[in-house]
C-alpha cells in the first residue's frame, strides 16, 4: 500500500529549474516504469520531495501490476520523470508523479499524467482522484486543466511539515466530452511524446 504521509502528488510542472535545450525540441519517450529504472527514480525522488518514497516500497508497488500503472518519461534514454495510479473498480487514485527539476516546463508531468488518464479510460475508469498540498497552487492549477475540481481536505496528511492535502476528483472521463479535452490538452505539448509499447 502507498504511504499516505509521502508527499507523492505535489506536481512538478508547476516549479523549479528553467529547461534544458528548447521544448520544442525535446523527444519524450513514456515507457513502463521497470526496475532497472529505479535508481534514476530514487535520485529524483531525492531531489524533489522531503520525505522521498523508498526502493522496497517502489519495488513493492511495481510488483502489483494487476492494480497499479507506473510509467517513466525519458529523455536521450535517461528517466526524467515518473508517475503512477493505483485502480479500485470504476475509479483510479493518482499515487505519485515527479520530475527531475533540469527538466521542469517541458510539460513533462502533463504528458504523463495525460497518459495516465488515457490508461484509465482503457480500463473502464469512470473517475480519478489525488491529493495534493493545500499551498501548491501550481500544481492544482494543472490538475483543474485536466477537470479535476476540490472535494475535501485531509488534515495533516504531510507528516513531515504537518500540511494538509486538498483531494481533487475529476468524473465521468469516460466520455466523448472529456476525450475532447484531453485532445486539446496534448495539442499542446512542445516536442513531441512517443508511447512506448508494453504498458502494464
Amino acid at each position: 500500500m502507498v504511504d499516505p504521509d509521502d508527499p507523492a502528488l505535489d506536481d512538478p510542472d508547476a516549479q523549479g529549474a528553467g529547461p534544458v535545450g528548447d521544448p520544442e525540441d525535446v523527444e519524450v519517450r513514456l515507457v513502463p516504469l521497470r526496475r532497472r529504472h529505479l535508481r534514476s527514480v530514487m535520485r529524483i525522488e531525492a531531489q524533489v520531495y522531503p520525505h522521498p518514497w523508498t526502493l522496497p516500497l517502489f519495488m513493492s508497488e511495481l510488483a502489483l501490476r494487476s492494480t497499479r500503472t507506473y510509467v517513466g518519461a525519458r529523455v536521450e534514454g535517461a528517466v526524467v520523470g515518473y508517475a503512477g495510479l493505483m485502480y479500485t473498480g470504476d475509479e483510479s487514485h493518482v499515487t505519485t508523479i515527479a520530475v527531475d527539476p533540469r527538466w521542469h516546463r517541458h510539460k513533462i508531468g502533463s504528458r504523463m499524467l495525460a497518459h495516465l488518464v488515457r490508461v484509465s479510460r482503457e480500463r473502464d475508469v469512470k473517475h480519478m482522484t489525488l491529493e495534493v498540498r493545500v499551498a501548491n497552487t501550481g500544481a492544482q492549477a494543472m490538475y483543474r486543466k485536466f477537470g479535476f475540481e476540490p472535494a475535501g481536505i485531509r488534515k495533516n496528511y504531510y507528516a513531515e511539515t504537518k500540511e494538509d492535502a486538498l483531494i481533487m476528483w475529476v468524473h465521468d472521463i469516460d466520455t466523448d466530452e472529456y476525450l475532447a479535452r484531453l485532445v486539446r490538452i496534448e495539442a499542446g505539448f512542445p516536442g513531441t511524446t512517443i508511447v512506448e509499447d508494453g504498458r502494464q
